[in-house]
């Protein structure tokens, strides 16, 4: 999305939220940090006379999309959300479908056996106390509340035959996932098809109505349009 407006010659601003130490370098005038907000975001957009707000936060960052959404409204400024289509159950596929984290640790049985937790740093508190031998990967070091887990650090994206060589070394059994979508992280569910193992999908959380895209070439034509109105 970021080069599709960049190459475009648009003035735009790359904003994150500063949870990386190392964030992807991207080709647009970047801001690290949050807002304070709904009321300090709609005031970002006012002062700085923001005409559009594209949201393309990971799907699971629930509460950075409703801030967005609910600023947006506020300062009276049209968002669309770049979301990723949600991934979908496959031939040969054993899910198990959550509605949460700790509905996910739920499901799993606790006998020792080898589990990937393929969800990120900020969520794995709610397997604390339960008997896996765990593996873990992030895209950078951090401590985390599994002791014995087995952490590998490493960034996407991955590739099938990487994920297959990787649980079938560490003898994986389940596999918990947030259900991101897209391409980079779908090599796991493709290498845990072909392996037989089970995969715990956590659900997308809920969030309010919104105009939404699936692609960056979708959000450029959309610009385009609200552009041609005069907005």
């Amino acid at each position: 999305m970021a080069r599709a407006l960049a190459e475009a010659g648009l003035d735009a601003v790359y904003s994150y939220a500063g949870r990386t130490r190392s964030p992807v370098e991207q080709p647009l005038p970047t801001r690290i940090g949050g807002f304070g907000g709904v009321a300090g975001l709609a005031k970002f957009l006012k002062d700085e006379a923001v005409t559009h707000v594209i949201d393309a936060t990971h799907p699971f960052a629930a509460g950075m999309s409703r801030n967005a959404l609910a600023a947006s409204t506020r300062a009276r400024v049209p968002l669309i959300a770049l979301e990723r289509p949600a991934w979908q159950e496959a031939p040969g596929d054993r899910w198990l479908r959550a509605g949460d984290f700790e509905a996910a640790a739920a499901l799993l049985p606790g006998d020792g056996s080898g589990a990937f937790l393929a969800i990120g740093r900020q969520n794995v508190g709610a397997f604390l106390g339960i008997d896996h031998a765990w593996l873990l990967r992030f895209a950078e070091v951090a401590s985390h509340p599994l002791p014995g887990a087995t952490l590998i650090v490493s960034r996407g994206p991955f590739t099938v035959s990487g994920d297959t060589e990787l649980m079938r070394r560490h003898d994986i059994r389940h596999l918990v996932v947030k259900n991101s979508g897209g391409r980079a992280a779908e090599a796991k569910l493709i290498a845990a098809r072909e392996l037989g193992i089970r995969v715990i999908m956590v659900e997308r959380p809920a969030l309010p109505p919104r105009r939404a895209a699936a692609t960056p070439s979708e959000v450029m034509d959309w610009l385009h349009r609200e552009t041609e109105r005069g907005v």
